[in-house]
Protein backbone atom coordinates (compact mmCIF):
# COMPACT_ATOMS: atom_id res chain seq x y z
CA UNK A 1 0.00 0.00 0.00
CA UNK A 2 1.23 3.69 -1.09
CA UNK A 3 1.56 5.99 1.66
CA UNK A 4 -0.65 9.46 1.27
CA UNK A 5 3.13 11.22 0.75
CA UNK A 6 3.72 8.07 -2.32
CA UNK A 7 0.12 9.16 -4.19
CA UNK A 8 1.34 12.57 -4.39
CA UNK A 9 4.49 11.82 -5.45
CA UNK A 10 3.51 9.24 -7.78
CA UNK A 11 0.45 11.52 -9.54
CA UNK A 12 3.21 13.71 -10.46
CA UNK A 13 4.29 11.32 -13.19
CA UNK A 14 0.61 10.12 -13.94
CA UNK A 15 0.01 13.38 -14.53
CA UNK A 16 3.00 14.20 -16.90
CA UNK A 17 1.49 10.89 -19.08
CA UNK A 18 -1.69 12.02 -18.76
CA UNK A 19 -1.44 15.37 -19.92
CA UNK A 20 1.11 14.42 -22.53
CA UNK A 21 -0.81 12.13 -24.58
CA UNK A 22 -1.43 12.21 -28.09
CA UNK A 23 -4.90 14.05 -28.87
CA UNK A 24 -6.58 11.03 -30.79
CA UNK A 25 -5.41 8.72 -27.96
CA UNK A 26 -6.59 11.03 -24.84
CA UNK A 27 -10.46 11.45 -26.92
CA UNK A 28 -10.58 7.76 -27.25
CA UNK A 29 -9.94 6.89 -23.75
CA UNK A 30 -12.40 9.73 -23.18
CA UNK A 31 -14.66 8.38 -24.94
CA UNK A 32 -14.28 4.92 -23.14
CA UNK A 33 -14.57 6.24 -19.38
CA UNK A 34 -18.11 8.38 -20.37
CA UNK A 35 -19.06 4.51 -22.11
CA UNK A 36 -17.88 2.96 -18.53
CA UNK A 37 -19.62 5.80 -16.54
CA UNK A 38 -22.99 5.29 -18.54
CA UNK A 39 -23.44 2.25 -18.24
CA UNK A 40 -22.64 2.04 -14.61
CA UNK A 41 -25.61 4.67 -14.62
CA UNK A 42 -27.76 2.46 -16.91
CA UNK A 43 -27.25 -0.34 -14.27
CA UNK A 44 -28.15 1.83 -11.68
CA UNK A 45 -30.79 2.88 -12.83
CA UNK A 46 -32.33 -0.99 -13.72
CA UNK A 47 -31.32 -2.02 -10.28
CA UNK A 48 -33.64 0.36 -8.93
CA UNK A 49 -36.36 0.54 -11.58
CA UNK A 50 -39.08 -1.16 -9.58
CA UNK A 51 -38.27 -0.95 -5.81
CA UNK A 52 -40.77 1.34 -4.17
CA UNK A 53 -39.31 1.70 -1.56
CA UNK A 54 -36.99 5.58 -2.03
CA UNK A 55 -34.44 4.88 0.08
CA UNK A 56 -33.86 1.04 -0.47
CA UNK A 57 -33.86 2.12 -4.36
CA UNK A 58 -31.04 4.85 -3.50
CA UNK A 59 -28.59 2.42 -1.50
CA UNK A 60 -28.99 -0.02 -4.50
CA UNK A 61 -28.32 2.67 -7.04
CA UNK A 62 -25.47 3.53 -5.15
CA UNK A 63 -23.91 0.21 -4.75
CA UNK A 64 -23.94 -0.67 -8.71
CA UNK A 65 -22.39 2.67 -9.89
CA UNK A 66 -19.20 2.17 -8.10
CA UNK A 67 -18.71 -0.02 -11.31
CA UNK A 68 -18.19 2.77 -13.48
CA UNK A 69 -15.17 4.20 -11.89
CA UNK A 70 -13.83 0.48 -11.30
CA UNK A 71 -13.75 0.33 -14.84
CA UNK A 72 -12.35 3.44 -15.31
CA UNK A 73 -9.47 3.15 -13.88
CA UNK A 74 -9.21 -0.62 -14.37
CA UNK A 75 -9.70 -0.88 -17.48
CA UNK A 76 -7.87 2.26 -18.32
CA UNK A 77 -9.11 5.31 -19.66
CA UNK A 78 -9.48 8.81 -19.19
CA UNK A 79 -12.52 10.92 -17.27
CA UNK A 80 -12.83 14.60 -16.65
CA UNK A 81 -13.77 14.42 -12.80
CA UNK A 82 -10.47 12.20 -11.83
CA UNK A 83 -8.39 14.24 -14.12
CA UNK A 84 -9.10 17.73 -12.16
CA UNK A 85 -6.67 16.16 -9.60
CA UNK A 86 -4.29 17.51 -12.32
CA UNK A 87 -3.99 20.41 -10.35
CA UNK A 88 -1.28 18.46 -8.29
CA UNK A 89 1.11 17.97 -11.36
CA UNK A 90 0.63 21.97 -12.32
CA UNK A 91 1.15 23.18 -8.76
CA UNK A 92 4.19 21.02 -8.58
CA UNK A 93 5.34 23.29 -11.27
CA UNK A 94 5.41 19.80 -13.48
CA UNK A 95 3.18 20.39 -16.28
CA UNK A 96 2.38 23.10 -17.91
CA UNK A 97 -1.57 25.11 -17.08
CA UNK A 98 -2.32 25.12 -21.32
CA UNK A 99 -0.84 21.49 -21.07
CA UNK A 100 -3.86 20.81 -18.37
CA UNK A 101 -6.30 23.06 -19.79
CA UNK A 102 -6.01 20.94 -23.07
CA UNK A 103 -6.44 17.34 -21.35
CA UNK A 104 -9.68 18.43 -20.18
CA UNK A 105 -11.46 19.82 -22.68
CA UNK A 106 -10.86 16.65 -24.85
CA UNK A 107 -11.13 14.46 -22.15
CA UNK A 108 -14.69 16.47 -21.70
CA UNK A 109 -15.37 16.32 -25.06
CA UNK A 110 -14.39 12.52 -25.18
CA UNK A 111 -16.30 11.34 -21.86
CA UNK A 112 -20.04 13.78 -23.66
CA UNK A 113 -19.39 11.58 -26.51
CA UNK A 114 -18.89 7.73 -25.02
CA UNK A 115 -22.19 8.90 -22.55
CA UNK A 116 -24.16 9.64 -25.98
CA UNK A 117 -23.40 6.30 -27.56
CA UNK A 118 -24.54 4.46 -24.52
CA UNK A 119 -27.49 6.66 -24.00
CA UNK A 120 -28.80 6.67 -27.61
CA UNK A 121 -27.71 2.79 -28.03
CA UNK A 122 -29.75 2.10 -24.78
CA UNK A 123 -32.96 3.92 -26.24
CA UNK A 124 -32.40 3.01 -29.43
CA UNK A 125 -32.46 -0.62 -28.51
CA UNK A 126 -35.54 -0.56 -26.69
CA UNK A 127 -33.43 -1.46 -23.45
CA UNK A 128 -35.43 0.09 -21.88
CA UNK A 129 -38.69 -1.49 -22.03
CA UNK A 130 -37.93 -3.32 -19.32
CA UNK A 131 -40.60 -3.68 -16.44
CA UNK A 132 -43.55 -2.89 -18.63
CA UNK A 133 -41.46 0.62 -19.59
CA UNK A 134 -41.23 1.38 -15.81
CA UNK A 135 -37.37 1.44 -16.74
CA UNK A 136 -37.87 4.35 -19.48
CA UNK A 137 -40.28 6.37 -16.76
CA UNK A 138 -37.68 5.91 -14.08
CA UNK A 139 -35.01 7.45 -16.50
CA UNK A 140 -37.58 10.27 -17.45
CA UNK A 141 -37.94 11.08 -13.91
CA UNK A 142 -34.29 11.41 -12.93
CA UNK A 143 -33.87 13.63 -16.05
CA UNK A 144 -36.91 15.85 -14.76
CA UNK A 145 -35.11 15.98 -11.31
CA UNK A 146 -31.82 16.47 -12.29
CA UNK A 147 -33.07 19.48 -14.10
CA UNK A 148 -35.52 21.05 -12.00
CA UNK A 149 -32.47 22.00 -8.96
CA UNK A 150 -31.77 25.82 -8.80
CA UNK A 151 -28.42 26.99 -10.47
CA UNK A 152 -26.55 26.88 -6.48
CA UNK A 153 -27.91 23.82 -5.71
CA UNK A 154 -26.71 22.14 -8.47
CA UNK A 155 -22.92 23.59 -8.38
CA UNK A 156 -23.19 22.81 -4.53
CA UNK A 157 -23.64 19.54 -5.44
CA UNK A 158 -21.25 19.54 -7.79
CA UNK A 159 -18.22 20.71 -5.77
CA UNK A 160 -19.94 17.60 -2.82
CA UNK A 161 -19.55 15.00 -5.93
CA UNK A 162 -16.10 15.39 -7.27
CA UNK A 163 -14.58 16.20 -3.25
CA UNK A 164 -15.52 12.30 -3.42
CA UNK A 165 -14.99 11.34 -6.40
CA UNK A 166 -11.17 12.77 -6.22
CA UNK A 167 -11.07 11.20 -2.73
CA UNK A 168 -12.00 7.63 -4.47
CA UNK A 169 -8.91 8.21 -7.47
CA UNK A 170 -6.90 9.35 -4.90
CA UNK A 171 -7.60 6.04 -2.14
CA UNK A 172 -7.21 3.64 -5.51
CA UNK A 173 -4.24 4.64 -5.97
CA UNK A 174 -2.95 3.92 -2.31
CA UNK A 175 -3.00 0.20 -3.80
CA UNK A 176 -1.10 -2.08 -5.96
CA UNK A 177 -3.56 -4.83 -6.71
CA UNK A 178 -6.77 -4.85 -8.48
CA UNK A 179 -8.98 -6.25 -5.33
CA UNK A 180 -7.48 -3.17 -3.39
CA UNK A 181 -8.22 -0.46 -5.78
CA UNK A 182 -12.04 -1.74 -6.12
CA UNK A 183 -12.48 -1.89 -2.33
CA UNK A 184 -10.53 1.71 -2.01
CA UNK A 185 -12.99 3.78 -4.57
CA UNK A 186 -16.29 1.90 -3.41
CA UNK A 187 -17.60 3.69 -0.57
CA UNK A 188 -16.43 7.39 -1.67
CA UNK A 189 -18.38 6.68 -4.94
CA UNK A 190 -21.28 4.86 -3.15
CA UNK A 191 -21.76 7.82 -0.61
CA UNK A 192 -22.21 10.18 -3.26
CA UNK A 193 -24.81 8.65 -5.23
CA UNK A 194 -26.56 7.89 -2.36
CA UNK A 195 -26.60 11.25 -0.95
CA UNK A 196 -27.64 12.97 -4.81
CA UNK A 197 -24.64 14.80 -5.99
CA UNK A 198 -24.25 15.93 -9.14
CA UNK A 199 -21.77 13.95 -11.53
CA UNK A 200 -20.98 15.90 -14.71
CA UNK A 201 -19.93 12.88 -17.16
CA UNK A 202 -23.03 10.39 -15.18
CA UNK A 203 -25.52 13.27 -16.14
CA UNK A 204 -24.01 13.32 -19.65
CA UNK A 205 -25.35 10.01 -19.57
CA UNK A 206 -28.64 10.38 -17.57
CA UNK A 207 -30.36 13.46 -19.08
CA UNK A 208 -30.14 12.53 -22.97
CA UNK A 209 -31.46 8.92 -21.64
CA UNK A 210 -34.18 10.85 -20.26
CA UNK A 211 -34.83 12.62 -23.00
CA UNK A 212 -34.32 10.31 -25.43
CA UNK A 213 -36.70 7.95 -23.73
CA UNK A 214 -39.60 10.97 -23.62
CA UNK A 215 -39.12 11.28 -26.88
CA UNK A 216 -39.21 7.03 -28.11
CA UNK A 217 -41.92 6.13 -25.32
CA UNK A 218 -44.20 9.02 -25.72
CA UNK A 219 -43.84 9.81 -21.57
CA UNK A 220 -44.64 13.80 -20.55
CA UNK A 221 -41.22 15.21 -19.92
CA UNK A 222 -42.31 18.91 -18.93
CA UNK A 223 -39.29 21.51 -19.51
CA UNK A 224 -36.79 18.51 -19.79
CA UNK A 225 -34.82 19.35 -22.90
CA UNK A 226 -31.72 20.07 -24.37
CA UNK A 227 -31.88 23.50 -23.60
CA UNK A 228 -32.46 23.15 -19.66
CA UNK A 229 -30.12 20.04 -19.82
CA UNK A 230 -27.22 22.16 -20.29
CA UNK A 231 -28.51 25.28 -18.97
CA UNK A 232 -30.08 24.13 -15.66
CA UNK A 233 -27.34 21.31 -15.02
CA UNK A 234 -24.44 20.32 -16.58
CA UNK A 235 -22.89 23.91 -16.75
CA UNK A 236 -23.50 24.31 -13.16
CA UNK A 237 -22.77 20.57 -12.62
CA UNK A 238 -19.25 20.82 -14.31
CA UNK A 239 -18.28 24.22 -12.63
CA UNK A 240 -19.12 22.49 -9.25
CA UNK A 241 -16.67 19.18 -10.13
CA UNK A 242 -13.78 21.32 -11.09
CA UNK A 243 -14.33 22.96 -7.45
CA UNK A 244 -14.46 20.12 -5.71
CA UNK A 245 -11.73 18.33 -7.78
CA UNK A 246 -9.52 21.57 -6.86
CA UNK A 247 -10.00 21.19 -3.15
CA UNK A 248 -8.81 18.00 -3.04
CA UNK A 249 -5.81 18.24 -5.26
CA UNK A 250 -4.57 21.47 -4.05
CA UNK A 251 -5.22 20.58 -0.35
CA UNK A 252 -3.05 16.93 -0.93
CA UNK A 253 -0.41 18.87 -2.80
CA UNK A 254 -0.32 21.64 -0.07
CA UNK A 255 -0.25 18.99 2.31
CA UNK A 256 2.26 16.15 0.63
CA UNK A 257 4.58 18.13 -1.50
CA UNK A 258 4.83 21.70 -0.58
CA UNK A 259 5.57 20.50 2.95
CA UNK A 260 8.00 18.37 2.03
CA UNK A 261 10.05 19.91 -0.44
CA UNK A 262 10.42 22.49 2.36
CA UNK A 263 11.55 20.21 4.85
CA UNK A 264 14.06 18.72 1.95
CA UNK A 265 15.60 22.12 1.92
Amino acid sequence: MYSPFEIADNYISIGQKKVRMPVMKMLTLGIFAGMFIALASLGATAAAATIENGSLAKLISACIFPSGLAMVLIAGSELFTGNCLLLIPLLQKEVKITEVIRNLCIVYTGNFIGSMIIAALAVYSHTFSLFGNAFASSAVAIAQAKISMSFSDALIRGILCNILVCLAVWMAYSSKNTGGKIAALFFPVMLFVLLGFEHSVANMYYIPAGIMCSYEYGIAAGSLGWGSFFACNLIPVTIGNMIGGAVIGSGYWFAYLKTSKKTIK
